[in-house]
């Protein structure tokens, strides 16, 4: 770069920021005469000390800056502090331009200990950013690459106030992606070095960054897209296995940045991080990606065997989010125009195939879990995976044909994937949204094989958290019971009666554990009435309901024992009576609205109750 423009010569008479800063372009200037004359002398020791001189006064000054904008400085100040960072950095940059007797030892040693303080004072307003890129741009073009590759990871990897200091990461990552484009050979190795320190970075800015930092969050995601722009100008010029595990190393970085990008706490994340993803999807169709292994996974699995083949367990944990991403790259596609126009009917496709294969479906259903399951995804991210859910999942019934399939191994991810649809059902802000995940999770159920159906409404059941989100789940156990009883019926018409009339419907044990949990609680004691009032009308109505399927049709009076019938009214019902008797009569007196909700709440749970008592002795009488 021309000294006539970021290396012009340096005024003397800006104003200082506190009482000892007029000091420091003194200072500076005879740190830089004295590492000028330690270079001419050739002693490296004395041009070492030279040069950490020279970052003790950025440094410091650096440091007071950090200082003011903690206390809240006012505008004349902060332009003050941006004129002190400009004159320094242009100090700097001028006696970089200028020719020394031994101009690459003072360069070899000012790249070791500048590029922290100068990305710092970069960060401050007028030119300082401009300055700052060119004295770090200047010791990437006259340095050893591999040298400041490792120097400016450390950089990286340097304590910075976050985020005020976002803006310095931005000017590091920039310098890292032109070091990359010079590198020469072990691409790959040298890949794996820089791209932990710039993930790191990413991860921390994201969390810190609030929606008055927008702009920074997409100067930052810009530099990062730098990076991926090297790498990706490196896999051009690779072949055979060594390209291969570049392109997987670039989709991983990719997907890792869509994810992050999508947790930006920005109101309108479309508009702040929309390009943002698409940049980073372009990188994931040129390393071979597609929709078919994003919806399911497979290329990001395909993607992590390359890497780990070499024992890089290390490295590949700084592609946590990649499962998050791969299925954020689909869900971005069907919220953000852009993202629909690039992707064009390839998506439509892919969404058919998946549709119409049963194991990619499921798939593609337990992949949604990443996103669903987290709480730093916004709602409309969630809401748009919701609606990906319910496409995937098609109008059509297929527990026949899944009744055919092995779902051992899919029950426990299917199960994760259900208390993330839970999750958005219980905590989203919109009515809308929670009655769409409500209609999720009633599909993806109505998908589990009948034979484990109950085993898994059964575990959602034991590991609820809520009375009323038990009580909706109690409540598909009794459509799911009904169902059963309806399909039992019509094959016992179709096969003229010949059924096995001493069998037990499959349901009944599971119905029956589930009344006893709600109503006899594990821990001992009654239910607790009335917080868990839901749940204790929802485990009355399903005792009540398989009371009156056992007590017509062919199975009539086999589902209970005597044994069970006493059980069920001696330990079950008859506890309850008093409990409820004594809170209704306690708040009766009490002529509070709490008090009269209280008493509300608790009568159709006394109606149901003495409901139940009635069939159960009716039936004990016919014992």
């Amino acid at each position: 770069m021309a000294a006539g423009d970021p290396s012009a010569a340096a005024t003397s008479d800006v104003p200082a920021t506190s009482s000892s800063a007029a000091s420091y372009p003194d200072r500076l200037r005879e740190a830089l005469v004295a590492l000028s004359q330690a270079c001419d002398s050739g002693v490296s020791n004395a041009s070492e000390a030279a040069s950490f001189t020279v970052s003790d006064v950025l440094d410091a000054v650096a440091a007071v800056m950090s200082a003011e904008a903690d206390d809240g400085s006012d505008g004349g100040n902060d332009s003050t502090a941006a004129r002190v960072s400009e004159q320094l950095l242009r100090e700097v940059h001028e006696f970089l331009s200028r020719p020394l007797a031994n101009q690459q030892m003072a360069t070899d040693a000012l790249s070791l200990v500048l590029p922290i303080p100068v990305a710092k004072l970069g960060a401050q307003t007028g030119g300082c950013g401009d300055i700052a890129a060119a004295i770090l741009k200047f010791f990437v073009t006259n340095c050893s690459p591999r040298d400041m590759l490792s120097i400016l990871c450390e950089a990286l990897d340097a304590p910075m106030e976050l985020p005020n200091c976002s803006s310095s990461f931005v000017l590091l990552l920039n310098a890292l992606a032109e070091v990359l484009t010079k590198i020469q050979r072990r691409h790959i190795e040298q890949v794996k070095v820089a791209l932990p320190a710039v993930l790191k970075v990413m991860r921390a800015t994201v969390s810190e960054c609030d929606e008055e930092h927008g702009k920074a969050v997409v100067d930052l995601f810009n530099a990062a897209h730098g990076i991926g722009n090297a790498i990706q100008e490196m896999c051009t010029a690779m072949v055979n296995k060594n390209k291969e595990g570049m392109c997987a190393i670039l989709g991983l970085y990719s997907l890792q940045n869509i994810a992050l990008a999508s947790r930006s706490r920005q109101q309108d994340i479309l508009c702040a991080c929309g390009s943002v993803v698409l940049q980073h999807f372009r990188f994931l169709k040129f390393s071979g990606f597609t929709y078919v292994g994003l919806l399911t996974g497979s290329d990001v699995t395909a993607a992590t065997d390359k890497l780990s083949k070499d024992d890089d367990a290390d490295f590949l944990e700084g592609f946590s989010f990649a499962m998050d991403g791969a299925m954020l790259t689909v869900v971005w596609a069907y919220m953000y125009d852009d993202m629909s126009k690039y992707a064009g009917e390839e998506l439509e496709l892919a969404l058919k195939e998946v549709q119409g294969n049963h194991m990619m479906k499921w798939e593609a259903i337990n992949m949604l879990k990443y996103v669903l399951s987290s709480i730093c995804y916004p709602w409309i991210i969630k809401s748009h995976s919701i609606n990906l859910l319910l496409s995937l999942a098609g109008e059509n019934h297929v527990q026949e044909t899944n009744n055919h399939m092995d779902f051992t191994s899919y029950a426990p991810r299917i199960f994760a994937t259900l208390k993330a649809i839970e999750s958005v059902m219980m905590a989203a802000p919109e009515a809308l949204m929670r009655k769409k995940a409500f209609a999720a999770l009633k599909k993806v159920i109505s998908m589990v094989p009948s034979s484990q159906r109950f085993d898994i409404l059964q575990a959602l059941v034991n590991n609820s958290m809520s009375s009323s989100l038990t009580a909706i789940l109690l409540d598909l156990v009794r459509e799911e019971i009904l169902r059963e009883s309806r399909q039992a019926e019509n094959d016992r018409v179709e096969s003229d009666g010949f059924q096995g009339h001493g069998e037990l419907p499959p349901w009944a044990s599971h119905a029956l554990e589930l009344v006893e949990l709600i109503l006899r609680p594990p821990h001992g004691g009654p239910p607790c009435l009335p917080d868990h009032g839901d749940q204790v009308i929802s485990a009355l109505n399903l005792l009540r309901f398989i009371l009156i399927i056992d007590s017509r049709g062919p199975r009539s009076g086999k589902l209970f024992q005597k044994e069970t019938l006493h059980k069920v009214h001696s330990q079950w019902l008859i506890p309850l009576i008093p409990i409820v008797a004594g809170i209704q009569s306690e708040n009766e007196r009490d002529d509070s609205e709490i008090a009269n909700q209280i008493v509300c709440s608790l009568n159709p749970v006394q109606l149901v109750l003495y409901r139940c008592i009635e069939l159960v002795e009716e039936k004990l009488k016919g014992c």
